[in-house]
C-alpha cells in the first residue's frame, strides 16, 4: 500500500460477498491480504467505464479505491517552474517550524471536522428569510510578509501555547527570534491573537447563554465535541448554545 502515491487514489467503496456462499471465499481473500500486508491491483468496468483499482483488506471487509491512470496524474516537477531547488528550511527556522508543528500536533479525530461553510450560508440564509440584517463578511488575512518569518513562526508558536497550554518539547532549545528595532502596525497585529484567544477561553467558562453568544460557531462545536454533545455536527449556532447551556445548568445542579 505504501508504494501507491495518495495522488492516484479517488473514491473508496465497500465490497460485500454477494450471497452467504461467497462469505468463506471473502473472509480468505480479505485475510491473505492483510497478512502478507498487500493490496490487490485490478480493473473492473462501471457504467460504460473502465478503473484501475486498489483492492485492500480492513477489519471483516474488503474495500475497493479506484486510482487514477497514470496519464490523468501530473509530474510537479514537470508541470511546476517555481519549486525549491534545495532544502527551503534549515537551522533556526526549522527549529521553530518543528516547535509549532509538535505543538499543534494531536490525535486524529474526524468527528472535530465538519462542513462550517454550509453551516454559515444556511445562517445567512435563514438571517435573510427573518429579516434580519446580514454583517459584510471580514477581508481575508494578508498574506505572511516572508521577509518577517522568524517573526510569524514565533507569533504564532506562542499563539498556540496560549491556547492549548502545550509547553515544547524538552530535547529542543527554542531559538532567539530577533526583534526589529521598530514595530510596524502588521507585527502589532501579529501579537494580538494570544490576548484574544486568552480572553475567549475565560469568557467560555461561564456557561450562560449571554456569554456563549460571544463565541463563534467554531469555538461553540469546540465546546461540544469537549463535552460529548451527541449529534453537535448537525446542530445550527443557536442549537449548540441551547445544548451547551443546558449541559451547563446540569453540571451545576449536580455541584450543589
Amino acid at each position: 500500500m505504501d508504494a501507491i502515491e495518495p495522488v492516484y487514489f479517488d473514491r473508496t467503496y465497500y465490497l460485500v460477498p454477494r450471497g452467504k456462499e461467497y462469505l468463506k471465499v471473502y473472509e480468505l481473500l480479505r485475510a491473505a491480504l492483510a497478512d502478507a500486508n498487500k493490496v490487490g491491483i485490478a480493473t473492473f468496468v462501471m457504467r460504460g467505464k473502465q478503473y484501475l483499482t486498489a483492492l485492500r483488506a480492513e477489519d471483516k471487509v474488503l474495500v475497493l479505491q479506484t486510482l487514477h491512470w497514470a496519464d490523468e496524474v501530473r509530474d510537479p516537477r514537470r508541470e511546476l517552474l517555481e519549486l525549491p531547488s534545495g532544502r527551503a528550511g534549515k537551522g533556526k527556522e526549522l527549529d521553530m517550524a518543528l516547535q509549532l508543528v509538535d505543538a499543534l500536533s494531536g490525535p486524529w479525530n474526524p468527528a472535530r471536522y465538519h462542513d462550517t461553510y454550509q453551516d454559515k450560508v444556511r445562517e445567512l440564509v435563514q438571517a435573510k428569510a427573518e429579516g434580519q440584517e446580514v454583517a459584510v463578511a471580514e477581508e481575508a488575512p494578508q498574506a505572511t510578509n516572508v521577509v518577517d518569518l522568524m517573526e510569524a513562526l514565533q507569533g504564532s508558536l506562542e499563539k498556540t501555547r496560549s491556547s492549548s497550554g502545550k509547553k515544547p518539547a524538552a530535547s529542543r532549545k527554542m531559538p532567539a527570534a530577533r526583534t526589529p528595532a521598530r514595530k510596524t502596525a502588521a507585527s502589532k497585529t501579529k501579537q494580538a491573537p494570544p490576548k484574544q484567544a486568552r480572553a475567549l477561553s475565560s469568557r467560555s467558562r461561564g456557561g450562560g447563554k449571554s456569554e456563549l453568544r460571544q463565541l463563534s460557531k467554531a469555538e461553540l462545536y469546540q465546546q461540544a465535541t469537549a463535552q460529548d454533545i451527541p449529534g453537535r455536527s448537525k446542530m445550527s449556532r443557536e442549537q449548540l448554545i441551547d445544548a451547551l447551556a443546558r449541559t451547563g445548568r446540569r453540571r451545576k445542579k449536580t455541584a450543589a
